[in-house]
């Protein structure tokens, strides 16, 4: 995706996106982490809410595309000693 093609509306906090995509929001931050998806800055004066001062915005499209081929990993169970 083009970074032209984003408009000011499509740029969402954590939170916003895992309400919208269903995706975790630590898978999230992992593919910004690996290159899969960018993350901005967010913009002067706005925070996430949930009392929280977070600033790091992505680009829903982005991670709804991605969300597509999202499958969950189940855990392991923990092992008995």
């Amino acid at each position: 995706m083009n970074i032209t093609d984003l408009y000011p509306e499509d740029l969402v906090f954590e939170h916003e996106a895992t309400e919208a995509t269903g995706v975790p929001g630590t898978v999230i931050r992992q593919w910004a982490r690996r290159g899969r998806i960018r993350r901005f800055k967010g913009r002067p004066g706005e925070y996430s809410g949930h009392g929280h001062e977070y600033k790091t915005m992505y680009a829903l499209p982005e991670i709804q595309q991605r969300a597509a081929n999202y499958r969950p990993t189940p855990q392991r169970a923990r092992r008995a000693a």
